[in-house]
């Protein structure tokens, strides 16, 4: 029997309503938090992006080391160490979100957060597109629409940029296939064991980063004031805390939800790039956006169809088992 009177419990109506305004609370705090990384990547020049991801991966590494610590799950941690094929898995997963941070630093120390915002745009586009390529799933009417015209979006900002997006579309591949990747150890890894076997297996390669960077244009941490140093320090926690507000966000929420908050992100990342950073959008490029918004609201059009049609055959099974249960008896048998 499920209990209804703790906060976060889910009865037969689904989710209560603290545990849904929660969920709200949490994934606007990590959508958020995403939206405005760039803004903290600013603050830390003059370091450049292969020492901010290697401190990011080792800084990561102790923050989820002191969260285990002190919610005493090492042990669970250990049992999933001990598991070859999560181990495996783990480690592609590293790989992949290695690639996307360094490519999303990258971006935003060399100006050009808006592309990075695209990427995160046509991320959901994209995964939909891994599904048929790499499940061999079947996509709705709409889905096949909203692919169809991103490819015209990236095909118009090919032209617009004089060359692929192609910083577009490594964000947004590496992180739909780490997601594809994740799948595969389903519900057995949370986002805090998650992070700490990808960051154990990225370990060696940030310090590997730091010696180079030590010996060719020096590590900047202490060396460019004390406020820079804190900032720098923080890049394990400003790594974790979005992605654990994640994880408690889509645990109360029902996917429809998070399919549409997820957009906040790139929203934010667009107005950084272009009202604070006077990043420039020629007409070219306003046309591209405005193509991946379109294909984005189809594709948002087919979530909420999709989920209405989930909770309309849901009811019709409950009624239909009321109909068919047996009448409760009146008075002593």
């Amino acid at each position: 029997m499920t209990d209804t009177s703790r906060p976060g419990a889910q009865g037969p109506a689904g989710p209560s309503v603290a545990s849904r305004r929660a969920g709200f609370a949490f994934a606007f705090t990590a959508y958020g938090l995403w939206g405005i990384l760039p803004l903290y990547f600013l603050a830390l020049a003059p370091t450049g992006p292969f020492e901010i991801v290697a401190w990011r991966v080792l800084l990561s590494l102790v923050f989820c080391a002191v969260l285990l610590t002190a919610t005493r799950a090492w042990r669970p941690l250990v049992a999933l160490a001990r598991d070859r094929r999560v181990l495996l898995v783990m480690a592609a997963a590293g790989a992949l979100i290695y690639v996307n941070w360094q490519t999303y630093v990258y971006a935003t120390a060399s100006d050009q957060v808006v592309e990075a915002s695209l990427g995160y745009f046509i991320n959901p586009i994209v995964t939909v597109f891994l599904g048929v390529l790499v499940l061999r799933e079947r996509l709705r009417a709409l889905q096949w629409v909203a692919v169809a015209i991103s490819f015209v979006a990236v095909l118009v900002l090919t032209f617009a940029h004089g060359g692929l997006p192609w910083i577009a579309l490594v964000l947004a591949f590496s992180f739909g296939c780490y997601g594809l990747i994740k799948k595969r150890v389903g519900g057995r890894v949370d986002a805090v064991a998650g992070l700490t076997l990808e960051s154990a297996w990225l370990a060696p390669l940030a310090i590997v980063q730091l010696v180079v960077v030590a010996t060719t244009s020096g590590l900047t941490l202490g060396a460019a004031g004390p406020v820079h140093a804190l900032l720098l320090l923080c890049a394990g926690a400003v790594t974790a805390v979005p992605l654990l507000a994640f994880a408690a966000g889509s645990r109360r929420l029902p996917l429809v939800s998070m399919g549409f908050i997820q957009y906040l992100a790139p929203v934010i990342q667009f107005v950084v790039g272009v009202a604070v950073l006077g990043e420039p959008m020629p007409l070219e490029r306003w046309i591209g956006f405005a193509l991946v918004w379109l294909a984005i609201a189809v594709l948002l059009v087919d979530l909420a169809q999709a989920a209405g049609r989930g909770r309309a055959a849901r009811r019709a099974l409950a009624a239909s088992e009321d109909r068919d249960a047996p009448e409760a008896p009146v008075g002593p048998v």
